[in-house]
């Protein structure tokens, strides 16, 4: 099977294999019981640390790996790498679910083999919504993405990219025209936009960090309101953590990989228009 065929099987598998990790029983089982309820279709394989979870690899391929931070004979980090060694596996998401989980992203604590994180404080709707845009990503009619981006190379591709997945994209190539459009929205119940993909840095006088600021500041848009996503080809900690605290909802690490970036646009778009929720007990 090539790689093409074993990523569009877990793209788009009827039953998919989510494995949940976690050293409580109890938390196993809120987690499983949540899956089971949303996504009916799925198969939920149950492991109690890095050791059962590696067992569990040899037995068949799984589409998705949910995992604490920290296990009781490891952690999410050494489950992440036991996933990416398992023999003939094909690339599987892995997402830590933690309380802890915005601190360690905002510090850059995670490697490169763990795909993605779930703050559990956003609660169980959220969390089954997330599971679901990875393993079976569904478009959000109507949902429009606000994208600045200079470059008309990387415009066209980024573009096509996400109006593959249903979402309606309104470019700017710079900082100042893409204020002006949102400036005729102030006030207004519609921003103007669902979604804000920036580049961080841009041509023009004013770059990503400065509509960031903007957007956060003056026209006070808090993160439900309008999630903002940041592309950065920066590999520094520090500022990628800048940005995070600075408001982004989240990052996008160049080169871009379409999977990952309409998976997280799609989370983002999908977690605005949800109410609160409670988070977890456990």
């Amino acid at each position: 099977m090539s790689a093409d065929a074993r990523e569009l099987r877990h793209l788009h598998s009827a039953a998919p294999r989510i494995m949940v990790v976690d050293g409580s029983r109890l938390v196993r089982k809120l987690i499983g019981d949540v899956l089971a309820r949303e996504l009916p279709e799925a198969r939920v394989v149950p492991c109690g640390g890095v050791a059962e979870a590696r067992a569990a690899l040899a037995e068949g391929a799984v589409d998705l790996v949910t995992t604490a931070l920290v296990l009781p004979d490891g952690d999410g980090i050494a489950l992440a790498r036991a996933v990416r060694e398992a023999a003939g596996q094909a690339y599987v998401p892995v997402v830590v679910v933690s309380g802890d989980a915005q601190a360690h992203l905002e510090a850059r604590r995670f490697t490169e083999d763990v795909t993605d994180y779930f703050d559990k404080a956003l609660g169980h709707h959220a969390l089954a919504a997330f599971v679901r845009g990875y393993v079976q990503p569904q478009p959000i009619p109507g949902a429009r993405v606000l994208y600045v981006e200079d470059s008309k190379v990387v415009a066209l591709a980024t573009k096509r990219m996400l109006e593959r997945h249903g979402l309606s994209v309104l470019h700017f190539i710079g900082v100042e025209e893409a204020l002006d459009y949102l400036e005729t929205h102030r006030g207004r119940d519609d921003p103007g936009a669902d979604l804000v993909l920036t580049d961080v840095y841009l041509k023009g006088a004013l770059d990503g960090n400065d509509l960031l600021a903007r957007l956060r500041g003056d026209f006070g848009y808090g993160k439900r309101r309008l999630p903002v996503l940041v592309m950065t080809g920066d590999a520094n900690p520090d500022n990628q953590s800048a940005l995070l605290r600075a408001g982004a909802n989240d990052l996008v690490l160049k080169p871009i990989e379409e999977r990952l970036l309409v998976t997280k646009a799609l989370f983002q778009l999908r977690l605005a228009r949800q109410p609160e929720q409670r988070a977890f007990d456990a």
